[in-house]
């Protein structure tokens, strides 16, 4: 009957639900774009590190001159935080999502891929599977590297030998190296899984974004992983 109390309160209940499962999409959006959108973020901050840390092997003169440049600018605080935040905000998300894929599926879910099989395809599936470690090894590495280079920061032409004596100890050279490969699986996954994120991936583009993290994960990760024993072997060999 008109007015009834009980329909009011269905029809309000049946109201909120809708709302409740619409603020949810919502939000498993935002967090899916801030996820990807921070993970290209530091991708880009990646490849203009790599250029400039390749200055001290192959032209140490001007690494130094970029450094001091570097550190001089206004800006730099402000891109330092805008990258802190990416960093804190990346990992988070990411073992999020892969906690709440494990739960749905019961293991470790593996990443949606148009085709499997051997090769670099398998390699692909299982770098999803491995985040978490690749993550936890990237993590620990920056840690490291931070409290040698940046926390307490070597004096204006001194960056080069800062950096020679940080890859002295085995055990750091090692960590360096093993960071790179970490690297290089997280991007053969990552960058993939952030252009479907964002609804950049189709049928089209596919073979071109597989086939641009292939070529990130093979520059990127080879070249974090090769230079620094590159400059000890430079450095052992003046």
């Amino acid at each position: 009957m008109p007015g009834d109390p009980t329909e009011t309160d269905a029809g309000m209940g049946e109201h909120g639900a809708r709302g409740a499962v619409r603020w949810a999409a919502m939000t498993s959006l935002s967090r899916t774009v801030v996820l990807a959108g921070s993970g290209l973020t530091l991708v880009l901050f990646l490849v203009l590190h790599l250029g400039g840390v390749s200055l001290a092997l192959l032209a140490p003169m001007r690494f130094e001159a970029f450094s001091t440049w570097l550190h001089g600018r206004l800006w730099l605080p402000a891109l330092e935080v805008a990258l802190a935040l990416a960093l804190l905000a990346h990992p988070l998300l990411a073992l999020g999502r892969w906690f709440q894929n494990r739960a749905r599926t019961g293991s470790t879910a593996a990443p949606r891929r148009s085709r499997r099989g051997s090769g670099l395809e398998g390699l692909a599936a299982a770098s999803g599977r491995w985040l978490p470690f690749s993550g936890g090894v990237l993590l620990l590495f920056l840690a490291v590297h931070l409290g040698q280079l940046r926390w307490s920061r070597p004096p204006a032409g001194a960056e080069l030998a800062a950096l020679e004596q940080a890859l002295s100890s085995p055990l750091a050279l090692m960590l360096y190296g093993l960071a790179g490969v970490a690297l290089a699986l997280h991007l053969l996954h990552g960058v993939e899984s952030a252009h479907r994120s964002l609804g950049w991936l189709e049928a089209g583009n596919g073979p071109r974004i597989r086939l641009l993290g292939r070529g990130l994960a093979l520059l990127l990760g080879g070249g974090f992983a090769l230079l620094p024993f590159a400059l000890v072997f430079t450095a052992s060999a003046r």
